[in-house]
């Protein structure tokens, strides 16, 4: 189908959506995939020469291919991945997974994000996708800084001695708590004298966790924490690995950040932007999912791979052409976490324009992993100005095929 002229049906079907002016900027013709395929594992799944690494655990992987989301601009399709809804300010999936399963840890954040260390920038819609929303402040996202130390003030100043840390903290604590008597923002309160003393703890757990260069040499070499393609990448993923291991939560890392070509966005030469952020992803994403399976912790780690909506199957114009968004047909896959392992789930229409088969919208995603973690999603819920929220809201329908 590749260099074929758009089908009047798919004119039509774009002609009903948000994309009726799409075709100012495309050419007037299908483009097919500019990378090579081959079926891989004992499932014989499909994928793409782009990701050579992850094919080999094709068979941990469970794919959905009929994801759907409401809106083809970024900030709000990603708003919708992470919390659910495309307007901001509702609480994201990592701040309830915080305030369902509360933390193994004492000594760390429950729920950390890792952007992107090349000064790309954070992802579209910023910290609103790992923000708390109405849940207390205490389950947001902990940003780690892409460069640098972290976390800031992890080092206690030589002037500080220990005793004198304490007293302080118990002064701040006490006066912060004389403040809580008839407060109308007690739950403000709370998080800040939390997350003092979460704080102070971290001094002595942070940065023994983010100490990579700890790790043998050889699992070094596993993720690629030395290679220059994707050393940065690397290091995040086994940055998630020793967090995995020391009780946090829910941890969430961002390829590529803000501007298009400095993220996944291919809207010119979608074969040199996609070649770049996947090889910079490939061998480290990998290497997450084989050393997570030689500790024992695969079974008990949900891995989601994913972004916020697919591209379209036309042209846009320029010598190297790329692709627009598409909120109507993409893939996400999962590993591990109790998922069936080697699974295809759902079809896109036969140039990849929409989900045809087992459409399965963000609120099902997101039904189905909080499944995968133990709540249901229709009665895990927080009460906020009158009523009882979800996640899900008032949709979702747990996509049970999914669940080994």
């Amino acid at each position: 189908l590749n260099g074929q002229a758009v089908p009047a049906s798919f004119r039509k079907a774009l002609e009903s959506t948000r994309h009726a002016n799409v075709f100012h900027g495309c050419k007037d013709v299908l483009m097919g995939s500019p990378f090579g395929w081959k079926q891989h594992g004992s499932s014989g799944m499909w994928v793409s020469d782009l990701f050579p690494s992850v094919a080999r655990h094709v068979d941990d992987l469970c794919f959905i291919h009929s994801m759907q989301a409401e809106s083809n601009n970024h900030a709000p399709a990603s708003y919708q991945l992470h919390t659910g809804d495309i307007r901001p300010g509702k609480a994201s999936l990592g701040s309830w997974v915080t305030y369902g399963l509360g933390s193994e840890s004492d000594s760390l954040p429950s729920f950390v994000v890792m952007s992107d260390p090349l000064n790309r920038g954070l992802p579209k819609g910023s910290a609103a996708n790992w923000g708390a929303g109405f849940l207390p402040s205490v389950y947001q996202g902990t940003w780690l800084k892409p460069s640098g130390a972290p976390i800031d003030n992890l080092t206690t100043p030589a002037s500080l001695t220990p005793q004198r840390q304490r007293a302080q903290l118990d002064l701040m604590a006490r006066l912060n708590r004389e403040s809580l008597a008839g407060s109308a923002i007690e739950s403000e309160l709370n998080a800040r004298i939390e997350s003092f003393e979460l704080a102070y703890r971290m001094q002595t757990a942070a940065p023994e966790a983010f100490a990579i260069k700890d790790e043998p040499e050889h699992i070094q070499k596993l993720y690629g924490v030395n290679e220059k393609h994707c050393g940065h990448f690397a290091s995040q993923c086994l940055t998630a690995r020793r967090m995995v291991e020391r009780g946090v939560r829910f941890i969430q890392i961002y390829s590529g950040g803000m501007e298009n070509q400095q993220s996944w966005d291919g809207h010119k030469d979608i074969l040199g932007n996609h070649s770049g952020f996947a090889a910079e992803s490939d061998q480290p994403v990998a290497a997450l999912i084989s050393d997570l399976e030689q500790r024992g912790l695969l079974d008990q780690t949900l891995i989601i791979w994913g972004g916020e909506f697919g591209r379209l199957p036309i042209a846009q114009k320029g010598a190297q052409p790329g692709r627009d968004h598409n909120p109507h047909a993409f893939t996400v896959w999962m590993c591990g976490g109790g998922v069936k392992g080697g699974y295809h789930h759902g079809e896109s229409d036969e140039i990849g324009f929409k989900a045809v088969i087992d459409r399965v919208s963000v609120h099902d995603l997101h039904a189905t992993i909080l499944k995968l973690i133990g709540f249901d999603h229709e009665k895990f819920t927080y009460r906020y100005a009158g009523r009882d929220f979800r996640l899900t809201d008032l949709h979702g329908v747990v996509v049970d095929e999914l669940i080994a």
